[in-house]
């Protein structure tokens, strides 16, 4: 049984970390030995717990922070990985710049195949020392796996990584049936419920929802996940005065029940890679709301599988809540081409067999090589 060590230096939980648990659960299914490699942190919990109940090993080690202190700690970081001997090192990158030390490490260790995942490309300033530390590092790595094309796209265009070097292989869910389960605390059952699974930060646009809320009273909004901008958010429903019918929920491990339970999913994020939460209420047969943004176009066929409406356009957002609302063939047709979509385009066995290939092909290369010398 071959051993694949996942490293993320993540703080929280979301779509990134939910991928991962995917992956792991599509390994050990595929006889492979999935080991987790994290820094503790109270933001990541969910994700511990969950892979705990995978039976995936758990392996922490110490934050590697940007700076000295997290470069001095590469040479233990390596020494244990070395000592572990692991088939794969692949890492699961939030942000381009993310586990910069950890793909350091597994370089240094020599593990035979170094893959790491990008889930989001943010903008930042490129200066030549980011730009020489890249290069160094993207020489060592035998293969980039962005989760759409407009994450590759940018990776190879604007960081100049080699295109030789990354693949796309999108984000994908479980296409189970799920077990409607009434579970969303509203104040009216006679009202329509508009659930948005989420990180509360400001890459979500959850600002632009509670605006649209305010348009839209004949529905409740209920929101499924935590983060940095939740007090702002409560006060803002407080100001517009909808906070009886926007609800936090926090977060959520149900997330299957909150949307067998939901009437319209809504995702009115400013920028993405390819989200998660989109595929799942697609699949859980849901019509979709969400933004005309790169990745999200990926999944979303406008008109087909959902409705796009432009980012931070609250009258835009209400206007589609409300049609989808009122015309239920079309908020039918569109749930029905949506969950379609991805059982065609977005399987979970699709995609960890799409992983186990590039690791098949990067271990015969390392295995070819070594048996020349």
């Amino acid at each position: 049984m071959r051993t694949v060590v996942h490293f993320t230096d993540s703080s929280g939980f979301g779509g990134a970390e939910q991928s991962l648990l995917n992956l792991m659960a599509g390994l050990k299914a595929q006889s492979w030995r999935p080991v987790l490699m994290y820094h503790t942190s109270p933001g990541i919990v969910p994700l511990i717990e969950a892979a705990a109940r995978l039976d995936v090993e758990l392996w922490p080690v110490p934050r590697m922070p940007d700076g000295l202190l997290g470069a001095r700690r590469v040479g233990a970081f390596s020494r244990e990985l070395r000592a572990r001997q692991p088939d794969v090192f692949h890492a699961h990158l939030t942000w381009p710049l993310a586990c910069k030390f950890g793909l350091v490490g597994a370089i240094l260790a020599r593990v035979p195949a170094i893959v790491a995942t990008v889930q989001l490309y943010v903008e930042f300033p490129l200066d030549l020392s980011i730009f020489v530390q890249q290069r160094l590092i993207v020489a060592g790595i035998g293969r980039y796996v962005a989760v759409s094309q407009e994450v590759a796209q940018r990776l190879i265009h604007k960081l100049r990584w080699p295109a030789r070097k990354v693949q796309v292989i999108r984000n994908c869910v479980s296409t189970a049936d799920s077990n409607p389960i009434r579970n969303l605390p509203t104040d009216r059952a006679d009202q329509a419920v508009v659930l948005t699974v989420a990180r509360l930060d400001v890459q979500k646009g959850h600002r632009y929802l509670i605006e649209a809320a305010a348009r839209v009273p004949e529905a409740q909004f209920v929101l499924a996940g935590d983060g940095p901008m939740r007090a702002s958010l409560e006060a803002q429903a407080r100001s517009l005065g909808v906070e009886r019918r926007v609800r936090f929920l926090g977060h959520r491990d149900d997330i299957s029940d909150l949307l067998a339970d939901c009437d319209v999913f809504v995702l009115p994020s400013l920028y993405e890679g390819l989200p998660l939460s989109i595929l799942e209420a697609m699949s859980a047969g849901k019509p979709v709301i969400a933004t005309q943004i790169g990745g999200t176009d990926e999944a979303v066929i406008a008109g087909e599988t959902g409705l796009l409406i432009p980012p931070a356009d609250p009258a835009a957002l209400a206007a589609a809540i409300r049609t989808l609302l009122a015309d239920q063939p079309l908020a039918k047709r569109l749930a029905s081409a949506g969950r379609a979509r991805v059982e065609q385009e977005f399987s979970a066995i699709k995609m960890v067999q799409q992983v186990i290939d590039v690791y098949d092909e990067l271990l015969e290369k390392h295995e070819g090589i070594n048996g020349r010398h």
